[in-house]
């Protein structure tokens, strides 16, 4: 069986990426490999991890190629050369334009650590999100893994997992959590789910 190829872009950490990786290694990610992880900053841990891996990296950098078509014709390049089937966005801080998202319908996953619709879309990202929620006082949050298209957090949604807020909680200890307990659990069954569309041969 030849299995889907996956390529990553990330911009910081890399702790869903870590995910991933280890998904691979335990058999919950089956039907695809991650085969490239494209960094948005030369300084993001997340290389290391790629490194750590033998998995291939490139850094594509939009402040050195001074546009977002630049930025974004370079990141097609690099997915078309290494025939890269479904694109997961782990912590990827650039929005992709129009143009980008409709050249891959279906085929780009994101994690957002809320329960879409809930606390999302545009400035919508990282301990922003919890602090939200905390604020507004829900009793539930969770983390949402969807399609991507031109709007954020608009797309498709493929999977969600709740996760119960406890009243000592700050936007920190929710962020944990959310990850431990729903980003890291849905977002490797995804990708799983979506590699199985494009697995060739048994």
């Amino acid at each position: 069986m030849l299995k889907a190829k996956i390529a990553v872009l990330v911009s910081g950490g890399g702790t869903n990426l870590q995910a991933l990786i280890d998904a691979q290694k335990s058999g919950v990610i089956t039907s695809g490999e991650i085969t490239l992880v494209i960094s948005s900053s030369p300084k993001a841990y997340a290389i290391e991890r790629a490194k750590n891996n033998n998995i291939e990296y490139a850094i594509v950098s939009k402040k050195e190629l001074g546009s977002q078509e630049a930025f974004e014709n370079k990141i097609v390049s690099l997915l078309e050369e290494k025939e890269i089937d479904i694109i997961v966005l782990a912590g990827f801080m650039c929005i992709l334009s129009k143009n980008f998202t409709d050249r891959y319908p279906e085929r780009i996953l994101n994690v957002h650590p809320s329960l879409i619709p809930s606390f999302c879309g545009e400035g919508f990202y990282g301990l922003h999100v919890h602090e939200k929620a905390l604020e507004y006082g829900v009793k539930v949050t969770g983390a949402t893994v969807h399609f991507v298209n031109e709007i954020p957090d608009g797309g498709k949604i493929i999977m969600q997992k709740a996760v119960e807020i406890d009243e000592n909680d700050t936007p920190e200890t929710l962020q944990k959590r959310v990850m431990e307990n729903a980003e890291w659990i849905i977002l490797p069954r995804s990708v799983e789910l979506v590699s199985q569309r494009y697995t060739k041969g048994n």
